[in-house]
């Protein structure tokens, strides 16, 4: 049993089951991978805990963010083997300031430097990669994605990045409303509140996702 099943209870996932949620789904003939907001505010120190990291870029999920960072790697390179399109998000700091944000998170007045928004070095996208530059949440809101998705055939996607209880199930969320099957690679996946990551995969997994992990991704394909 996954750890994200385990917190849950006896009940709970006998429930999940009578009723019918978490589904497995069929895999499509056209996927893309979408990279959610691995930049270097999110990811933070390299080597440091949460709250050291959190000195420099308050929105650092810590260890596991570079944990899940290898895993993330990996899936990357094997879908360019694979030749499927790798689309990244990151947030857009110019717009979002005009924008705004909600009251929970947003600071009207931080300041943040010319490399937070950066995709980290060591995924950086390559040429043939698209960036989509967003200013909520969801990958899919005020953006062309679900355009250039559907422009290129897209039928699956495969969710990866940060965070698990915000930007990647945003756009989970809105890629399901889009018609669009979605698979959420858990091991790729990492946030800043352990117990939100984990609530939020169960989540996805019952209702919006398929929540599997890297070697199951790569046996599909």
């Amino acid at each position: 049993m996954k750890k994200w099943e385990e917190i849950f209870t006896a009940e709970d996932r006998a429930l999940a089951e009578k009723a019918g949620f978490g589904k497995k789904q069929m895999f499509g003939s056209r996927p893309a991978l979408i990279v959610v907001d691995v930049n270097n505010a999110f990811l933070g120190l390299k080597g440091a805990d949460k709250l050291e990291s959190t000195d420099k870029y308050r929105t650092s999920c810590g260890k596991s963010g570079w944990v899940a960072l290898d895993h993330i790697k990996k899936c990357i390179d094997v879908c360019r083997d694979k030749n499927i399109p790798v689309i990244y998000t990151t947030n857009d700091v110019s717009v979002t300031k005009f924008t705004g944000g909600p009251d929970k998170i947003w600071k009207p007045d931080e300041k943040w430097d010319s490399k937070s928004q950066e995709i980290v070095e060591e995924i950086k996208p390559n040429l043939n990669d698209l960036i989509i530059r967003k200013t909520k949440a969801s990958a899919f809101f005020g953006t062309s994605l679900a355009l250039i998705l559907n422009k290129m055939k897209i039928d699956t996607l495969l969710v990866i990045g940060t965070s698990t209880s915000g930007c990647v199930r945003a756009t989970v969320v809105d890629a399901l409303s889009n018609n669009f099957t979605v698979f959420v690679i858990e091991d790729c996946t990492f946030d800043r509140f352990e117990l939100s990551h984990l609530v939020s995969l169960w989540d996805m997994h019952m209702k919006y996702a398929d929540v599997i992990n890297l070697e199951e991704i790569l046996k599909m394909f």
